[in-house]
């Protein structure tokens, strides 16, 4: 049950507020405080879900509140509280970092769907934020060929900017590994990174998974949901195989990126949002816009900085290093000894014809780890990676 901290020294707004939230279908777990002070006490003892914070308070005012939320709980939306003559305070405690503000009195609606819509990113940026400690360490960019070096290249001169970017590839050559890299070197680096693989979800369900959704929207809408894009403020979206996305969908990410606001599916409501979007495809897209799968005009929004990533096949001095990598990971998953090998099996795995990439080359090397003897020999190779 989400819980929910109430800054407010005026104890009958703060009495409207707790009815309201606590009779919301016994959804969420309120609690008080009369003063800023209190408020960052309890701030400092409890995780809380969600902070609604009066802005003028005698002892510690809401944005003194707010910017000590940001130190100490850095993840905890703070939605602010406003009087008729605190209006531009509350517009600047946004640029502060504050999620949202509402009026006094407050709106029932407006006040509900602000806290609901808060929870909703609060989830989503938690996951991701747990998501990137796992990733982090996993992505790396192994290789020392001339193609690699010029991806390198382009991602430290690209990665600083907020341009968008295409980057382009056979599948399983790594087109994700630059996704993160360029966020990683970013001055997003802090923010999200939501990755969305468009290939893998339903063409009548990804405007919802890009976009969110209210209530009753369609059938299975049981509540409002936030989606990718909004968990993606201030960091970047990462759109996989755009190239399978639905021209309907299409044209609402073309909105997005020309006026940098979200509808969500059954909404009327513009969302503002701030994000960064790469996108990758396996696909020819010129020859998708030409057979009319594609928009054009997207096209030429996204593809603002284009890096095409190599197949594998073209990159064969990387392979010894490649196959050095996924053994050191794959020992540590496994928990046991690393394997070496042999000049000639490496030499035998830099001549196969990589149709599957990178990819292929991880499996083929986790077979021969497996199978294979202490030390992996070329007749290991023959034996267990034959096609």
């Amino acid at each position: 049950m989400p819980k929910i901290l109430i800054i407010e020294d005026e104890a009958a707004i703060r009495r409207v507020l707790v009815k309201i939230l606590s009779e919301e279908n016994n959804t969420y777990q309120v609690e008080e405080a009369e003063d800023g002070l209190v408020g960052i006490e309890k701030i400092k003892k409890e995780d809380y879900d969600l902070v609604l914070c009066d802005i003028k308070m005698p002892k510690m005012d809401g944005v003194e509140v707010l910017e000590a939320v940001k130190k100490i709980k850095p993840e905890t939306p703070m939605v602010m509280i406003s009087g008729h003559g605190d209006l531009d305070t509350a517009v600047n405690t946004m640029r502060l970092g504050a999620f949202d503000y509402i009026s006094k009195p407050p709106d029932l609606n407006r006040l509900l769907n602000t806290v609901r819509i808060a929870l909703d990113r609060k989830e989503l940026v938690v996951e991701n934020k747990m998501l990137k400690k796992k990733v982090s360490k996993n992505y790396e960019m192994i290789g020392a060929s001339d193609g690699i070096a010029r991806i390198k290249d382009m991602i430290d001169k690209v990665a600083p900017t907020d341009a968008r970017v295409l980057i382009t590839g056979p599948n399983g050559t790594g087109k994700e590994l630059v996704a993160h890299w360029l966020h990683q070197k970013s001055e997003r680096s802090k923010g999200p990174m939501i990755e969305v693989n468009c290939a893998a979800i339903p063409s009548e369900l990804i405007e919802s998974e890009l976009f969110g959704h209210v209530k009753g929207a369609f059938t299975s809408a049981a509540k409002d949901r936030a989606g990718k894009f909004e968990a993606a403020n201030g960091g970047t979206i990462f759109l996989d195989e755009i190239g399978d996305m639905s021209l309907s969908a299409q044209a609402k990410v073309l909105r997005a990126l020309q006026e940098s606001r979200i509808q969500r599916v059954g909404s009327d409501k513009d969302i503002k949002v701030n994000v960064r979007v790469v996108a990758a495809t396996n696909k020819n897209l010129k020859k998708e816009i030409e057979e009319g799968n594609f928009r054009e005009d997207l096209y030429h929004r996204l593809a603002v900085i284009l890096i095409e990533v190599p197949a594998l096949n073209e990159r064969r001095e990387d392979i010894p290093l490649l196959i050095n990598y996924f053994a050191e990971k794959i020992s540590s998953e496994q928990g046991t000894a690393k394997k070496s090998f042999s000049a000639k099996a490496i030499k035998l795995l830099q001549n196969y014809d990589w149709t599957g990439n990178i990819r292929e080359l991880r499996n083929v090397v986790e077979r021969l780890i497996i199978l294979g003897e202490k030390e992996v020999s070329e007749n290991d190779v023959k034996a267990f990676a034959s096609k």
